[in-house]
């Protein structure tokens, strides 16, 4: 979705449509806003995009093994989310309201996903349809059920490549500039699903950006300093943010992911997981299989269980597996304050 993290006001029209059924216990929905890491399909719906992941090889390890709209060979952390949760994956929300659904007004109740590849913190939008949501929906009960649910955000990464890469910005805003005005978007962002009514809140950081593919192959195979320093300044600016922001609103309750910390622990303990392969992908073409994209034609590694990274961005099923075990029983090394398994608990 070209429209970035305008996905974080999509809630509204979800409560709108969704709400009609009795209270669950403990977690009764997962709504997911992201990029292309939690991505499970919305762009699949979009008709100008570059970003889709509809054709092979991604999917193959899919229960399905077709591709899926995910950017992995399989499931990605949404999916190993809802999984711990006990939920089914929250489904697209294109693929609620497509023209092709015939029940496009009946949302899942177990939550939607919002995320898009290619969405950022930046280029949001302020149209809000909160006025119709409480119109058609019981304000008290809408707040029990939003207080009660998840709300996974996984956005960033490409905001700060898209600075890495652009002599432009870097000329007018110095990194630190760039990185602030990153931490207090997404802070307006999700003050305003707090003022909606989520209390939950599981946030993860950037990755290693400079330890991808994508960059390694630039370096002469080698992770770029920026592209690993950047996020690491991204992720503390983040966590005082959070900090900041709890402290305002004393009823918020999250979980900070250091998906930095995971990152690298993979990369530099790479036997302890069961992976052999951490610079090149999977699939794609070239040194490092990095020099394009994963398409019908590229080469394919054999055994995706032993590889850290999918394509040149995106990580496998198996690193996806591990970095959401870490995100929900993970110690304060990877997660702060707390981990997800206790924020549900909270």
């Amino acid at each position: 979705m070209s429209y970035g993290t305008r996905v974080l006001i999509f809630i509204f029209l979800v409560i709108r449509c969704g709400f009609s059924k009795g209270e669950q216990t403990v977690v009764p929905a997962v709504y997911v806003f992201g990029d292309s890491l939690v991505d499970v399909g919305n762009n699949n719906y979009l008709r100008i995009s570059v970003a889709r992941a509809d054709h092979p090889y991604y999917g193959i390890d899919f229960p399905t093994h077709k591709p899926n709209g995910r950017f992995s060979n399989g499931k990605n952390a949404a999916d190993f989310i809802s999984e711990k949760l006990g939920l089914a994956t929250s489904p697209p929300y294109l693929s609620l309201t497509a023209k092709s659904n015939a029940n496009k007004n009946n949302v899942s109740l177990d939550g939607v996903s919002f995320a898009s590849s290619g969405a950022g913190i930046f280029n949001g939008t302020d149209e809000l349809v909160y006025e119709d949501m409480k119109r058609e929906a019981d304000a008290a009960a809408l707040q029990k059920r939003l207080s009660k649910s998840i709300f996974a955000v996984v956005i960033g990464s490409n905001d700060l490549f898209g600075y890495l890469q652009s002599s432009n910005l870097r000329k007018k805003i110095t990194p630190q500039q760039y990185l602030d005005s990153m931490v207090f978007s997404l802070k307006v962002q999700l003050q305003r699903l707090y003022n909606l009514g989520a209390r939950k809140f599981e946030i993860a950081g950037i990755g290693a950006l400079g330890c991808t593919p994508v960059f390694r192959v630039r370096n002469k195979t080698e992770c770029i300093t920026d592209g690993n320093y950047w996020p690491i300044k991204y992720n503390e600016g983040l966590q005082s943010m959070l900090k900041e922001w709890q402290f305002e609103n004393r009823d918020i309750t999250y979980s900070f992911f250091d998906t930095y910390a995971a990152h690298m622990d993979l990369i530099q303990n790479p036997a302890s997981y069961g992976f052999r392969e951490i610079k090149a992908a999977c699939c794609g073409f070239g040194e490092l299989n990095a020099r394009g994209l994963c398409l019908p034609l590229s080469n394919l590694c054999s055994n995706r269980q032993d590889h850290i990274f999918w394509d040149l961005f995106h990580p496998t099923e198996a690193a996806n597996r591990i970095f959401v075990d870490k995100m929900f029983d993970g110690s304060s090394k990877y997660t702060s304050p707390i981990n997800m398994r206790q924020l549900v608990a909270a």
